[in-house]
């Protein structure tokens, strides 16, 4: 008997506020891990109507 398989993805066009929020977490990355490789991030953003919220956890030695 073969064993079933159910594979879903998600998609989201240019200006949705997911493809915004990633924008602006990967700028943060980059931006510290360009200047202190050896750092540790875990940036997360949610975008809502009218305002941005940045939260997460970042240890580095750089000053960005």
């Amino acid at each position: 008997m073969s064993e079933r398989k159910l594979f879903t993805s998600e998609s989201v066009s240019e200006g949705h506020p997911d493809k915004i929020a990633d924008q602006i977490s990967d700028a943060i990355l980059d931006a510290i891990l360009a200047k202190d490789p050896e750092a540790h991030v875990a940036a997360e953003t949610a975008v809502y109507t009218g305002s941005v919220h940045v939260f997460g956890e970042i240890s580095t030695n750089a000053y960005v």
